[in-house]
């Protein structure tokens, strides 16, 4: 995972619940790949952003839910640079 101190080609990554206690960690700036044919960062997807950060297991698993800018998303949406991405595992309560 390669950070940069340039915020105009990152995501923060946030992790929730299950998932910030299994990791160790809740927040990370994370550096986009740049898109294919240009220099501009975007085209990763959440499902992407999973596996480079190692996350377990290492498919995301069913139930896992993602967020973009806080609204509901896809596993495959595209980010872009300065989005904020979280993955929100099922949560129980009662």
């Amino acid at each position: 995972m390669a950070v940069s101190a340039d915020p105009a080609s990152q995501v923060q990554v946030r992790l929730f619940a299950g998932l910030r206690e299994a990791m160790g960690w809740s927040e990370q700036l994370v550096e986009l790949a740049p898109a294919a044919g240009g220099s501009n960062p975007a085209g990763t997807t959440p499902e992407q952003l999973w596996r480079q950060l190692n996350l377990q297991p290492a498919y995301p698993p069913a139930g896992v839910r993602v967020a973009v800018n806080q609204q509901f998303a896809a596993w495959d949406s595209s980010l872009f640079a300065g989005d904020e991405l979280a993955f929100l595992p099922p949560i129980s309560g009662g």
